[in-house]
């Protein structure tokens, strides 16, 4: 009896010892740590998940920045903002009404500033990139009709292009008139903001509903004569709506990323070889997205597969499908290349029927293994609700063990990797706030970003790792002030501030700083 006890008792300890990380009770050196690391926080509008209703001007420009002074805190450097969650639009939009969201009253009513502007500038203040959140074809939630919404919306303007399946209305994919209307929503969006990224998610043609067919066979007969199935033309519609968004954005603003969070399944095993092990709906043959054609084609700069799952599920397992990822990027990029990043489940913490998101240290654990993995590059956070209600208290366990140190947004060198000159000059000056630095820079190309590194004595450390990483800083046009508010005022330190191209790419030498007086590297040549 003793002995069977004694290993039940024994193998139980082992299983915690296996399931308990290793930085529970040390946080991550400065070290151990990459430099460059997607972090991002989804922040959904659709439904008011993350952003209430109702909010003036004045309200919501508070709001928007004590959520990014918090996840700037968390060492957070990106924000996943929903601007079109529906056939509408949290910005100015000559193309789609104003969204119910911002303002909690019709469809169209004008809140009287721009959401998307007031939190791309805050975000840029704190040094965040911010990729603006797309749903392409989705028109109306479960509980709305099409009389709820705007007169001006093309969906009540143009009920050719509509299709309901379900409770719901979409844009019929199939439609050439309909791509092309949305591939001009997104140029629309990339020639007016300045943001960092276009980014969609998993809703293309919607989840399947049993017993249901999407009504698109009329479309099918009319403009799939080249397909012998019809599930080969749906796939081929997203294709063409991916290729020629990326496509749109590159030739608008170069720089600007396309990246897409597909659902975390491409296809199983059993349904191809090539396939994960794994038994779940797939994008390819549910969702009509064939996730792997984008990287194959080199139509999109990153991809954030959503594993929603922990690492014992059986059906769709957090480890198999991280492996598989990495696998398939790792083979697509020897042509194509493509940052991979991992969309992590943090609603689900506490509040999930499988047992292992019980376990605060869940997703800390999937963020390790991220690491881990050498194609993985970071991960995005779904969300900003989720992270801050913190449930069982998972939050300090990411954020002071993981996200110790800051680090910067991985780079998209295939799209220009031309390496920034450091900038023209620099002054410190000591303020009661803090040690000021004014970056001036009248190079002919000028960086997008700066990011500043500061070392204790007058000498210069590394700048490899992240512990001397002090800040990221956007370029105000060529004239740029920052005040390090963590300085001490009394003692000596040597600045670091090195140049970041609009695709990442970091200058190689820096623009020196020591006791305040300049100390410039040899001259060089931009390549």
């Amino acid at each position: 009896m003793f002995k069977k006890i004694f290993g039940k008792c024994l193998a139980t300890f082992l299983v915690l010892l296996l399931l308990t990380p290793v930085l529970t009770n040390q946080k991550a050196t400065a070290d151990s740590l990459p430099k460059n690391e997607m972090r991002a926080a989804w922040i959904s509008s659709v439904l008011n998940i993350d952003m209430k209703a109702g909010m003036t001007q004045a309200q919501y420009t508070q709001w928007a920045q004590s959520t990014l002074d918090k996840l700037k805190a968390a060492n957070y450097n990106a924000v996943i903002f929903q601007v079109k969650p529906l056939n509408d639009a949290l910005y100015a939009s000559e193309l789609a009404p104003w969204s119910s969201y911002i303002t909690g009253k019709k469809q169209g009513t004008n809140p009287g500033f721009d959401p998307l502007q007031i939190m791309l500038d805050e975000a840029h203040k704190r040094g965040l990139e911010l990729h603006a959140w797309v749903n392409p074809y989705r028109v109306t939630m479960a509980s709305q009709t099409l009389s709820d919404l705007a007169a001006d919306n093309v969906a009540r303007k143009n009920p050719s292009w509509v299709v309901k399946y379900g409770k719901q209305y979409y844009l019929n994919p199939g439609l050439p008139e309909v791509q092309n209307y949305l591939v001009s929503t997104i140029e629309e969006l990339v020639s007016n903001y300045d943001i960092d990224a276009v980014h969609m998610d998993d809703y293309f043609y919607p989840y399947k509903i049993k017993g249901e067919t999407f009504p698109d066979q009329q479309t099918f007969k009319k403009y799939g004569s080249s397909f012998n199935k019809i599930e080969d033309w749906r796939r081929n519609n997203v294709n063409e709506l991916v290729g020629n968004v990326y496509a749109s954005i590159n030739e608008i603003k170069p720089h600007v990323q396309y990246g897409i969070s597909p659902f975390g399944i491409w296809r199983n095993k059993g349904q191809d070889a090539t396939g994960s092990n794994t038994n779940g709906m797939s994008n390819y043959d549910d969702l009509y997205a064939d996730t792997r054609q984008w990287m194959k084609d080199g139509n999109i700069d990153y991809i954030t597969p959503q594993i929603y799952w922990s690492r014992s599920n059986k059906l769709a397992n957090y480890s198999v499908l991280l492996d598989w990822w990495g696998r398939e990027v790792e083979t697509y990029a020897k042509v194509h290349p493509v940052n991979l990043y991992i969309g992590m489940a943090d609603y689900k913490v506490g509040n999930d029927s499988d047992v292992a998101w019980k376990n605060k240290t869940e997703l800390t654990n999937q963020v390790i293994a991220n690491r881990a993995n050498k194609n993985a590059q970071g991960q995005m956070h779904f969300s900003l609700n989720s992270i801050n209600n913190n449930a069982l208290g998972y939050a300090p366990y990411l954020n002071q063990q993981l996200y110790n140190y800051k680090a910067l947004t991985p780079a998209t060198f295939w799209k220009d990797s031309t390496v920034p000159l450091y900038p023209t000059d620099v002054k410190l000056s000591k303020e009661s706030s803090g040690m000021k630095l004014t970056i001036t820079d009248e190079n002919s190309t000028q960086p997008r970003k700066y990011v500043i590194y500061r070392f204790d004595g007058t000498k210069e450390g590394s700048y490899e790792g992240v512990k001397n990483i002090v800040d990221v800083v956007y370029n105000t046009q060529g004239n740029t002030v920052y005040v390090d508010t963590t300085a001490n005022k009394h003692k000596v330190y040597t600045y670091g501030i090195k140049s970041i191209s609009a695709t990442g790419v970091e200058s190689k030498t820096a623009f020196v700083l020591q006791d305040g007086q300049p100390m410039l590297p040899a001259a060089e040549e931009p390549e």
